[in-house]
């Protein structure tokens, strides 16, 4: 299958979502919604360069569905975007709670970022398999992963370094956090921190640059 083609629509998404996209227009879709210039320039400008990237000029469906997805998922999370700061306003209104009892029950759009993103991307992953006919090759490459000992041990490594090593290390450092009363939104970020860099570590060891993990 020709990755070329993925890479093309991921780069149309990472520009588009994460370079192009300004703070400012950021809080225009989100105070505006399907109703703002903001919303409909940022879905239309992923389209356009999708198709600019792709050049497969016959091929206008790939950018139209690209349109109408990213729309439907930029609309959803705005507003969860506008549900989450009516809740936090309510919190932060309620005289009968404290500042601690604020600070726990404020919530965060993390979540609704990631769910954002993975809409995208699979959306992008279905039609780069649907260009490709990749959907026939799909199980035998998947196959390959789970028979093949090299990457199920690689598969395997990448999981427990997530997920069961961050478990141990919370259980083993639970004391500590407990006597500096340790928020648990610090507490999570650093839990996201540690699992990023056991992941670049195993990265460097499987490519054997040992000298970057010092660094």
């Amino acid at each position: 299958m020709n990755i070329v083609i993925l890479i093309q629509l991921l780069l149309a998404h990472i520009l588009v979502d994460f370079v192009f996209q300004t703070d400012s227009w950021v809080e225009k879709k989100n105070n505006g919604g399907i109703k703002s210039f903001a919303f409909w320039s940022h879905v239309l400008l992923t389209g356009l360069l999708t198709y600019l990237f792709l050049q497969q000029w016959n091929n206008w469906w790939v950018p139209l569905i690209i349109i109408v997805s990213h729309a439907g998922a930029d609309y959803w999370k705005v507003e969860q975007e506008k549900k989450l700061k009516r809740d936090n306003n309510l919190v932060e209104n309620d005289s009968s709670l404290n500042d601690q009892q604020k600070k726990e029950r404020l919530k965060s759009g993390t979540l609704n970022f990631f769910i954002d993103q993975t809409i995208h991307i699979a959306v992008l992953i279905v039609l780069w398999l649907v260009m490709e006919n990749g959907f026939n090759k799909l199980q035998p490459f998947l196959q390959h992963i789970l028979t093949d000992k090299k990457m199920v041990s690689m598969l395997t490594s990448f999981i427990v370094v997530t997920w069961p090593v961050g478990i141990v290390i919370g259980k083993i450092t639970e004391p500590f956090r407990k006597e500096f009363n340790t928020d648990d939104s610090l507490s999570r970020a650093g839990q996201y921190i540690g699992s990023f860099e056991r992941i670049l570590v195993l990265v460097f060891i499987l490519i054997g640059q040992y000298a970057a993990i010092g660094f």
